[in-house]
């Protein structure tokens, strides 16, 4: 194990421990996707903008087994892993996060799941059968991607809006940009020595996508920031899925659903391996607040622009920035 002295340390993102550390555990909204009432309750859960995903019928083994072969990824050599690197943007990342100098204690795969440019250029580790990695892969990525597409068809449902699909066809076009990201934080065990600080695994920042939907292990360490400006740590549970409200969600509803900013902190001592799928939209696509969420006699607060000229703004910033303030009208007319 590489021991980390305090000057190297000091090259990460340090914050001090919470004082009054908040559980969620009855806070967090809870949709049971087995409920009749789930398109209601996806509904209030956009609205707080983060909730947890229960009874989805998400097959454990297909879990399972991409956890293990994550880990075996990232438990091989450095020098090995440097070969599926450095990421492009996809392919395999350490501790750098994107161009603009944010930094973490992590490490990760970033995949496009577009079967037109997938790349599995990581697979080349695996000299012993490298489709075990790629078909375990497949198998997750269809499955959460249609949970993506149910969930989003129940948001609309619960809107009573139509049609049924105008919000899943973004993640089913052929060209949707999605993308998909295991992410590993190992442990730091000289966390013990630094007098009630903490390291930042993944810094502050809200997801741009439509929406995310998150599953990880049974180490904690992800956290989202409150309405009042407090951060608040959400409970690990490895067989249910989390849920994000993306940028993009927030403005196709005019600002009635929430991108809540979260953060991921490390641990002294356990792995934490966590899995993302980020449903986007086609490059292409026109990002504006939908015609039937906008009430008779309200305005759009944001904007209409595209998805590519979001990303290229984005791609341009810190990672904790608000990237949607350019895009909003009240701050560019």
């Amino acid at each position: 194990m590489v021991v980390l002295s305090q000057p190297a340390l000091d090259r990460y993102s340090l914050i001090k421990t919470c004082s009054k550390p908040t559980s969620l555990l009855t806070g967090i909204p809870v949709v049971d996707l087995s409920d009749p009432e789930a398109k209601n309750l996806v509904v209030k859960g956009c609205e707080f903008g983060f909730f947890k995903v229960v009874n989805h019928g998400f097959p454990m083994e297909f879990i399972n087994r991409l956890e293990a072969e994550a880990l075996r990824f990232f438990n091989s050599p450095q020098s090995e892993k440097d070969r599926a690197g450095p990421p492009d943007p996809f392919g395999y990342g350490s501790k750098r996060i994107g161009p603009n100098g944010d930094v973490g204690w992590i490490e990760y795969i970033l995949l496009n799941t577009n079967p037109d440019v997938i790349s599995y250029k990581s697979l080349t580790l695996f000299k012993e059968n490298p489709q075990i990695f790629r078909s375990a892969l497949d198998d997750y990525i269809s499955k959460v991607k249609k949970m993506a597409c149910d969930i989003l068809e129940l948001v609309v449902d619960g809107l009573g809006i139509e049609p049924r699909d105008v919000l899943s066809r973004l993640l089913s076009d052929e060209k949707s940009d999605s993308c998909f990201r295991l992410n590993h934080y190992p442990p730091c065990p000289e966390l013990q020595t630094l007098g009630g600080r903490n390291l930042i695994g993944f810094g502050e920042h809200t997801d741009p996508q439509i929406i995310s939907i998150l599953r990880s292990n049974s180490t904690s360490g992800l956290q989202i920031c409150l309405r009042d400006g407090t951060w608040a740590s959400v409970p690990p549970d490895p067989t249910s899925f989390f849920i994000n409200v993306g940028d993009s969600l927030q403005v196709m509803s005019n600002g009635r659903f929430k991108s809540v900013t979260h953060r991921v902190l490390a641990d002294h001592a356990k792995p934490r391996i966590s899995m993302i799928y980020f449903g986007g939209p086609p490059l292409s696509e026109k990002i504006a607040p939908l015609p039937s969420l906008v009430g008779e006699g309200e305005e759009s607060l944001y904007q209409e622009f595209t998805w590519c000229e979001y990303k290229r703004s984005a791609y341009k910033s810190r990672l904790g920035d608000y990237r949607l303030g350019v895009f909003e009208k009240s701050t560019t007319q």
